[in-house]
């Protein structure tokens, strides 16, 4: 697991944060309201930084960040990252998916409300001095149809409330299955089906380029004139311009916003409209909302530092299934068949990567082991930098194609890997295992070893011709180079060349003594 000693917060958290980091040994530093350049300065001294949603985490600051292993978004979503960067260097982006669902629906659920009886309007009226009862003429909520574009947590907690006062709950969600939001009382439909239907549309999904714009124009005109919007997700999901020219000819009624393209907005056309009720961002701002999240962020990056499990990670989903020690056994397993592999290829470079799991026990551990595989072949090339997070991508920018597959029905009951790569044209497959908590290579290049190889410590491959003299032989070569040998593992005889292993007291200092013995040599230490 990733080793965290010191944290940077760089924006006002909840202290219970800072609290509960350093209860387990991590230091922290706050430093609030740093330029980006005096972040670039200073993130180079930290192990992970901790961000709200003002503090830009762009590539910039990232690339600076020599020793960043997480990047930790105390709220949801994480458009204030730049995730792809992160990704890249290895990073590991988390954030809190449930700590301010409760504050965040409920802002939506008072604009809903709000919007329904012009309460904002009424009330500054009244300080103003006027009694303008006419003015102020609204509508019931029951018997409306909302519609709710996002069934995450946020939507389906404002589904619940708003049910209450009698309305209709109709949605849209690309990845909740309708079953399950039938359950919350709540009708799925296309958006298409979705907006002529609707007295009030609220939305909460994440702003990406799909979701960019999904209010605008076009959707617009296929509402009901006289839609109310409410948007307490993120700016640009309702496309401003044409929210403006649907609230100024009346085919929307009014708009709750509480998010903006542009935080604070400059262009003060939507603010100013009569008919929008509008707040500075604020559906995480409840005192709640905000010690969950300090104390949601703490827990998550203690309890990844002490192996206990990955929570809220957006960009490694491949280690939610890697904290346990037998998972563990089996990345490093994955890990040194890669460097085998890698060692054996002559250096050639690697074009494609099949690997394969079999064994009911690995049935879920395909991913994980595909990674700590291709960590294994691509470290060296890398100069050290790959690791499970960013290993897949570094292997798609290097032109390697990555393959997985799992099969049930064969390999042994302990479960079996095998690691296949192309390499200058030529092939060169692996097989192993974990047997007794050991990691173990069973074959290598079509070698079956008479005895498993503890793939730890110092490793020599041999490629040699079978006979009675290689053992002697390569002991002799080996004692002269001053290297002692402590154990030796070969395939049953065969015709042609095979794959032996030595266990040796240490690295060889020059391969070539070899030669007499082997027509190719490779060293590993792991």
């Amino acid at each position: 697991m990733a080793v965290i000693k010191s944290i940077l917060i760089s924006e006002s958290v909840d202290p219970c944060c800072k609290k509960v980091l350093e209860e387990n040994g991590i230091q922290v530093t706050e430093k609030l309201n740093l330029t980006k350049e005096d972040l670039i300065s200073e993130i180079k001294n930290y192990d992970g930084l901790v961000v709200r949603s003002s503090t830009k985490v762009t590539a910039d600051i990232i690339n600076a960040a020599s020793n960043l292993k997480i990047i930790g978004r105390a709220g949801t979503g994480v458009d204030n990252v730049d995730v792809d960067a992160a990704t890249k260097h290895g990073v590991i982006v988390m954030n809190t998916p449930s700590g301010n669902t409760i504050s965040a629906a409920e802002l939506t659920c008072i604009l809903i409300t709000s919007l329904s009886r012009h309460v904002p309007q009424a009330a500054m009226s009244m300080k103003a001095g006027k009694w303008d009862r006419k003015k102020f003429m609204g509508a019931e909520l029951f018997g409306k149809t909302l519609g709710i574009v996002g069934l995450g947590r946020i939507g389906k907690e404002v589904a619940s409330r708003m049910q209450s006062f009698g309305m209709k709950t109709i949605g849209y969600d690309p990845i909740t299955p309708r079953e399950v939001t039938a359950g919350w009382g709540v009708e799925q439909m296309t958006l298409e089906e979705l907006w002529p239907q609707c007295d009030f549309i609220t939305v909460h999904t994440p702003l990406m380029p799909s979701t960019t714009g999904l209010l605008n124009d076009a959707s617009f005109a296929k509402c009901k004139k006289g839609v109310r919007v409410v948007n307490c997700a993120r700016g640009g999901i309702i496309d401003e311009d044409s929210l403006l020219r649907a609230l100024e000819s009346g085919q929307c009624a009014g708009a709750g916003l509480d998010v903006f393209v542009e935080e604070p907005p400059k262009n003060r056309a939507l603010v100013d409209h009569p008919n929008v009720i509008s707040c500075p961002h604020l559906g995480a701002s409840t005192s709640e909302a905000q010690a969950r999240c300090g104390q949601d962020i703490a827990l998550q990056i203690v309890d990844m530092v002490k192996g206990k499990g990955l929570v809220g990670a957006v960009n490694a989903q491949v280690l939610a299934s890697t904290f346990c020690q037998e998972s563990q056994q089996w990345i490093t397993l994955g890990e040194a068949m890669g460097a085998v592999l890698q060692s054996c290829a002559s250096s050639k470079p690697c074009s494609q990567v099949h690997i394969t799991t079999q064994g009911d026990c690995l049935k879920k551990s395909t991913g994980y082991i595909t990674s700590a595989a291709m960590v294994g072949l691509l470290k060296p090339t890398t100069g050290g930098s790959a690791n499970l997070v960013n290993v897949l991508t570094l292997a798609k920018q290097s032109g390697v194609a990555v393959t997985q597959t799992h099969s049930q029905s064969e390999g042994s009951c302990h479960g079996v890997c095998e690691v296949e790569i192309q390499a200058g044209g030529a092939s060169l497959k692996a097989r192993g295992s974990v047997l007794g908590g050991v990691p173990v290579l069973l074959e290598l290049g079509g070698s079956v070893f008479r005895q498993p190889v503890a793939l730890a410590g110092h490793l020599l491959f041999l490629l040699v011709s079978p006979g009675p003299q290689v053992l002697p032989s390569l002991a002799g070569l080996l004692a002269t180079a001053g290297v002692e040998m402590e154990s030796f593992s070969a395939p049953p005889a065969r015709a042609g060349a095979v794959w032996c292993c030595a266990g040796v007291s240490s690295s060889v200092p020059d391969l070539g003594a070899l030669k007499p013995v082997a027509k190719q040599a490779a060293q590993i230490t792991i």
